[in-house]
């Protein structure tokens, strides 16, 4: 494995959500690899620094993904400006968490919009420029909360579920275009909605000592560590890999607990 190293993916890249965390991990490591970036985010301050940051091949652009005229809209600017988008990975996405018994209809349908119905769009609008590169790859951000969960997760669960039918349908759909389409499912991971609620506790050290102690690895993930196997997703590395759900959760979903 002396010297292995995740290439680029075709075209230009497209990343949702990477303005922060997991998308700005994965924008970061897909521009080191030689790839021109497209930064997709909502807030354009967070999307402006983080295109800044990386430097050279990198451009931020702003949109809300829950609009598809937005989507369709940036889409064909990006294309003009950085080239076709041969890889896009969508990274946006928010939680919410609530009962099913008093959560609104408007709440459901905001994070399903997001979290699940902004990826099928998103693929929809890149699709011809996929196919005018002969090819090319999606990963979705999924979470482990897509294979099990608990109490007090909904409905954040449900939708991440949904993300693995997305991906299974679409690398169905798209396999004959040459188009790859496979998910992640991150555990817990160190990004700055996570860092920020547990600093806020009453004890920050005890709670992030009792999170570390439910963890197999005794430790919660880094954000490179996930944009590592998205990356590797995106690239002809994992030419033969479509449809596919990647735990990368330190083995916590592998633990039975009582």
């Amino acid at each position: 494995m002396s010297g292995w190293h995740i290439p680029p993916g075709p075209g230009t890249a497209l990343v949702t959500g990477g303005g922060s965390g997991i998308g700005l991990a994965i924008a970061r490591m897909l521009a080191a690899a030689g790839q021109p970036v497209a930064i997709v985010d909502r807030d354009e301050q967070a999307g402006l620094q983080a295109a800044d940051h990386i430097g050279a091949g990198v451009a931020f652009y702003r949109c809300d993904v829950t609009v598809e005229r937005e989507i369709a809209d940036v889409t064909r600017a990006i294309a003009a400006e950085l080239g076709p988008v041969g890889v896009l990975v969508n990274n946006a996405g928010v939680g919410l968490l609530a009962s099913p018994m008093t959560l609104s209809a408007q709440g459901w349908d905001h994070l399903f919009d997001v979290d699940l119905k902004s990826l099928w769009l998103c693929a929809k609008h890149v699709n011809d420029q996929q196919r005018s590169l002969g090819g090319g790859a999606i990963v979705n951000i999924a979470s482990i909360h897509a294979h099990l969960t608990r109490r007090g997760t909904f409905p954040y669960a449900a939708a991440k579920a949904g993300v693995l039918g997305l991906t299974r349908s679409l690398a169905l759909e798209l396999a004959s275009a040459h188009i790859r389409v496979n998910a992640v499912c991150p555990g817990y991971v160190r990004t700055p909605p996570m860092i920020e609620q547990y600093d806020n506790q009453a004890d920050p050290d005890r709670a992030w000592g009792l999170l570390a102690a439910t963890q197999p690895m005794g430790r919660i993930a880094e954000p490179q560590e996930i944009a590592t196997v998205a990356a590797f997703l995106a690239s002809d590395r994992a030419s033969f890999v479509t449809g596919a759900a990647w735990n990368v959760d330190g083995g916590l979903s592998a633990e039975f607990t009582h």
